[in-house]
C-alpha cells in the first residue's frame, strides 16, 4: 500500500469500528518501500492512536519505521512528544555501541552529515541567511531545525569539496577565523578555493581555506609565483607646517634593489601612492578600502582588504595583516600590485 491508502483504512476502521473508545489502534510500519516514515505519519492523522517503531529503523529486512525520525518531525512541526532528544548525538553513541551497528552518516537527524553542506548555492544561501537570523526565529532554507535543539553545534554546517562555491569559502573564513572579506572578493575567493580542491580531488580542511586566501591575495605566504615588489617598512610622521598633511616613509625592494622614498598626503594611503608614484609604478587608482580586527586582546591584528584599479580595466585586490593597521594597509596595497605584475607574467591580461 501506498501512505495514503495505508491512512484510507485507517481512517475507515477508525470510523467503521464499533467500541472505538475500547481500544488503541497501533501503526506498525517496515520500510520495505522507503515510505515507512511517510506511511506512519499519514496513519497518525488517519486516526491511529500509537505508533511502535525501532530507534534509526533497525529492525526485520529494510527495518522498522524511525522512531527518532517520526518524532522529531512532529516535534519541529510544533507536536509535542514527550521525547527528549536534546542530546542526540549520545544517543547515537549509546545505540551505536548497544547494537553494534552504526547509523549512517545521511541519516535523518542523527547522521553525522545531516547539518553539513558542500553545494555553493546551498551553502550561500545558508550563509546570507544564518547572517540574517533574529533571536528565536530559526528561519535557514536547507536547514529546517537548529543544531543546536539536538545537542550539534554550527561548525560543521559547511564544508569545503569540489561542489562548494564562494559561500562556503567565505563562511568558513568568517566563523573559524574571523576573517570578513568584502562582497566583491567573494567570487575570486571561491574560485581558488575550488580550484584547489579540485587538484587535490577531496574534501579540504578549514586551515587549507585559510592557506588558499593567504597565499592567493596577500604577500605573507609563500608562492610559486612572486611579483616583483616586496614591502620591508612604512612609517608616517605629521607634516611640520600642515596639520592636514602626512608624510610617508617606504622601503621596497623592487628589481632585487632596495629603495627608500618619502612623499607627503592627505593620509596614509594618499603618502603611500604618492610614494609608489616616485618608483615610477603608476597606472593604478585605491578604488576601495576596508579594514577589521581579527584576533583579540594582546595578540590582535589588523587585516586589510584594497581594491586597485588599473589604466589597463582590470581590477585586483590586495590582502595585508600586521599588527599595525598601517602595515597592514601597505602590504595589501603592494600585494595587488604583485598580483596584477603575476598575471601579466601569466599572459593572463
Amino acid at each position: 500500500r501506498t501512505p495514503d491508502q495505508y491512512a484510507d483504512l485507517i481512517e475507515r476502521f477508525c470510523r467503521d469500528f464499533s467500541e472505538r473508545d475500547k481500544i488503541l489502534v497501533s501503526a506498525h510500519a517496515h520500510n520495505d518501500q522507503g515510505m515507512a516514515v511517510a506511511a506512519t505519519e499519514f496513519a497518525l492523522r488517519a486516526g491511529a492512536d500509537r505508533v511502535e517503531g525501532t530507534l534509526f529503523g533497525h529492525g526485520e529486512r529494510t527495518g522498522n519505521v524511525d522512531l527518532v525520525t517520526v518524532a522529531l518531525n512532529l516535534q519541529f512541526r510544533g507536536i509535542e512528544t514527550g521525547l527528549d532528544f536534546s542530546n542526540l548525538p549520545e544517543i547515537v553513541r549509546v545505540v551505536e555501541k548497544l547494537t553494534g551497528m552504526p547509523v549512517s552518516a545521511r541519516h535523518p537527524y542523527a547522521g553525522e552529515l545531516v547539518t553539513t553542506a558542500f553545494s555553493g548555492s546551498h551553502q550561500d544561501a545558508i550563509r546570507k541567511c544564518m547572517d540574517a537570523l533574529k533571536d528565536g526565529e530559526w528561519r535557514v532554507p536547507y536547514l529546517h531545525f537548529d543544531p543546536v535543539d539536538l545537542g550539534l553545534t554550527y561548525k560543521d554546517l559547511i564544508r569545503i569539496n569540489t561542489q562548494s562555491g564562494k559561500g562556503g569559502a567565505v563562511w568558513v573564513l568568517e566563523t573559524q577565523f574571523g576573517i570578513r572579506p568584502p562582497k566583491g572578493m567573494h567570487p575570486e575567493i571561491g574560485a581558488a578555493v575550488q580550484d584547489f580542491a579540485s587538484r587535490v580531488c577531496r574534501e579540504i580542511t578549514a586551515q587549507e581555506v585559510y592557506d588558499v586566501f593567504m597565499r592567493e591575495f596577500t604577500d605573507d605566504a609563500k608562492s610559486p609565483y612572486s611579483g616583483p615588489y616586496s614591502i620591508t617598512g612604512y612609517w608616517l610622521r605629521p607634516d611640520n607646517k600642515d596639520s592636514s598633511k602626512i608624510w610617508g616613509k617606504l622601503r621596497l625592494w623592487m628589481r632585487e634593489e632596495a629603495h627608500t622614498v618619502r612623499a607627503v598626503g592627505n593620509g596614509p594611503i594618499d603618502a603611500l601612492v604618492k610614494c609608489l608614484h616616485k618608483l615610477d609604478i603608476k597606472g593604478f587608482e585605491v578604488e576601495d578600502y576596508s579594514e577589521q580586527a581579527i584576533g583579540g586582546g594582546s595578540e590582535a591584528k589588523a587585516i586589510a582588504f584594497v581594491l586597485l584599479r588599473f589604466e589597463d580595466g582590470t581590477h585586483f585586490f590586495g590582502v595585508g595583516v600586521d599588527a599595525n593597521i598601517v602595515e597592514a594597509a601597505s602590504k595589501a596595497i603592494v600585494a595587488a600590485l604583485n598580483r596584477h605584475a603575476i598575471a601579466k607574467q601569466r599572459g593572463v591580461l
